[in-house]
């Protein structure tokens, strides 16, 4: 009895046909060199990726180091721009102070001088009467004087004229004073006393403090005279007879007269 094998589409290949059809596979890729293609392909894939890495990573390394170097040179960079803005701010300051204490040390020699200036314009001495001279001498005799002599001098002088201290002093008498008419007696700073007399007027009061050549009344013919003229004594306290030669006096204290 003769068998025959059922056919379909979804009848399972036998053993015998799955091996023949295996080793025909593999001859067949044998034979078109597939396999060998893949494996050459595969290696030479792994061929290729060790340098192609290797070459990234140098490439990474050297961008990395450039990136690092320009870091450190902006850094470099910045930390010199500020020790040299660090540097002119200091310079800046160390001239603004010398110029200010150059400026100080200006102010203060000004000052200085100012007040030698001034110490020395209130030590002065100055004629009572400025461009006049001596008309009566000191210690002239006459009738005119009821201590028979002159006790100061007389500078010519007619009326009107500015009559000054001689020096700086305070005023311990301003008004009416007998014989001498309109007068000021004026307590020196050295202690020693002036008086001015026969004014036409007064321009100072008791207790004022005055300084050299300032006015304190205009010349005049008040009291025992003869005419207009300025009558000056030196004396050593406010009182009269206690007077001391007037010449002497002022040019003791750097007058010219």
């Amino acid at each position: 009895m003769a068998f025959s094998r059922a056919t379909g589409k979804h009848r399972r290949p036998s053993a015998l046909t799955r091996r023949t059809a295996s080793i025909a596979g593999v001859a067949a890729l044998t034979t078109t060199g597939v396999i060998g293609s893949l494996g050459s392909t595969a290696f030479a894939a792994d061929a290729k990726t060790a340098p192609e890495d290797t070459g990234t990573l140098t490439k990474a390394v050297s961008i990395g180091d450039t990136l690092t170097e320009r870091i450190d040179a902006q850094a470099a960079a910045q930390e010199e721009a500020a020790e040299r803005a660090a540097a002119e701010e200091k310079a800046e300051a160390e001239a603004k102070r010398k110029a200010e204490a150059k400026a100080k040390a200006e102010r203060e020699a000004k000052e200085r001088a100012a007040r030698e200036a001034e110490r020395k314009r209130l030590n002065t001495f100055i004629a009572p009467i400025a461009g006049s001279y001596v008309s009566t001498a000191y210690k002239a005799g006459g009738a005119v004087w009821s201590s028979g002599s002159h006790t100061g001098i007389d500078f010519h002088a007619a009326s009107g004229t500015s009559v000054r201290s001689v020096g700086m002093g305070t005023v311990v008498e301003a008004g009416w004073g007998g014989a001498y008419g309109n007068n000021v007696v004026i307590k020196m700073n050295d202690g020693t006393y002036t008086q001015y007399g026969h004014l036409s007027s007064i321009t100072v009061t008791v207790g004022q403090q005055v300084t050299p050549g300032q006015q304190i009344g205009l010349s005049g013919a008040t009291g025992n005279v003869t005419g207009p003229h300025l009558h000056f004594e030196a004396r050593t306290s406010p009182d009269y007879g206690s007077d001391i030669d007037p010449v002497a006096y002022l040019r003791s204290h750097g007058v010219s007269i």
